[in-house]
């Protein structure tokens, strides 16, 4: 009996550290890196989701964007901090997969290696708009436009290897429209660059470019996927070609290194949020879709898109 009682009170004081510490996360506030500027789709995800991780973790979740490169500059950022679960990444297909086929020396990290997947949490529907004073009404009407004037319809993107930039070569090679990209740091200040005439359009989530089409400030052009509350906007197989544009995911990660504990906490706490009605509504009311993946179906679908983007890309011309 003594001996049972003293084997048992060691395994108290053994497992006691292990209970505090695995219960110890999180401590302070989570720095949220969101690697694209205010107003993207990426952006809004990120604190909108933030918000709900803040409330269940019961710590702040701080949002902090760091434009620049497509979303590699922010990225890399994520990769380079500290492993201890106090910083962690929302960001979305262009810095992960887009920006690695087209650009792979301005991509110093591995997805699959230097970060730890926590989940996918939405789907953005992106479009081609263009400035209602632009010459032309359609589609049709804009690849004729572009044919005979080379490089006059300019359209901004958030850089290149974006979602954005794919929209662009993914047209020029359907029509042989000859559309310029033109990089900025962003969505909104693309969007707001072809709303002062600055530029022809901007390839845009619908939730950056939702109120200008409903103003009637912008056109809808051509869409990645039919929108329920732009049913007038077709998609390219719509109007008789084989492909039609990429969308944007948007998804959470960690940097590679910490703890399984911190991660299980995270994952965890994700998929909670992302089971709370108001998140899925709020993401709607923004032009997204709520639609979590855990981590493994996550990696899948890097892998499968990292495929198909860079047979699109060769196609395009853009690598060999």
């Amino acid at each position: 009996m003594i001996r049972m009682i003293l084997t048992l009170l060691a395994y108290a004081v053994l497992s006691f550290p292990m209970n505090v510490h695995a219960q110890s996360y999180p401590k302070q506030a989570i720095n949220l890196l969101i690697p694209l500027a205010p107003g993207d789709a990426t952006d809004v995800a990120g604190r909108t989701i933030g918000d709900g991780l803040s409330k269940l973790l019961k710590v702040p979740v701080v949002a902090i964007n760091k434009p620049g490169g497509g979303g590699t500059v922010g990225t890399d950022s994520a990769v380079k901090a500290p492993k201890d679960g106090y910083t962690i990444l929302i960001t979305n297909n262009a810095s992960l997969i887009y920006n690695r086929i087209l650009t792979p020396e301005t991509v110093p990290y591995d997805p699959f290696k230097d970060l730890i997947a926590l989940g996918l949490v939405a789907r953005t529907p992106i479009i081609l708009a263009v400035n209602s004073n632009a010459p032309f009404k359609n589609f049709a009407e804009m690849a004729e436009y572009g044919k005979k004037n080379p490089g006059n319809v300019r359209i901004g993107t958030v850089g290149p290897g974006s979602v954005g930039h794919f929209t662009v070569e993914i047209v020029n090679s359907l029509t042989g429209a000859d559309m310029t990209m033109i990089p900025f740091k962003g969505a909104g200040p693309a969007v707001t660059a072809a709303l002062g005439g600055h530029i022809e359009g901007a390839a845009a989530a619908q939730g950056v470019v939702a109120e200008h089409l409903k103003a009637g400030t912008m056109r809808g052009i051509v869409a990645s996927t039919k929108m329920p509350e732009f049913p007038q906007i077709p998609t390219l197989t719509q109007l008789g070609y084989k492909q039609n544009l990429l969308g944007v995911w948007s998804a959470f990660f960690a940097p590679a290194g910490v703890s399984s504990e911190v991660s299980k906490t995270l994952i965890a706490a994700l998929e909670k949020v992302m089971k709370d009605p108001t998140v899925g509504s709020r993401l709607a009311n923004l032009g997204m879709v709520a639609d979590h993946e855990p981590p493994e179906k996550l990696l899948a679908e890097i892998r499968e898109e990292h495929r198909a983007v860079e047979q699109i890309a060769k196609k395009a011309g853009l690598i060999k």
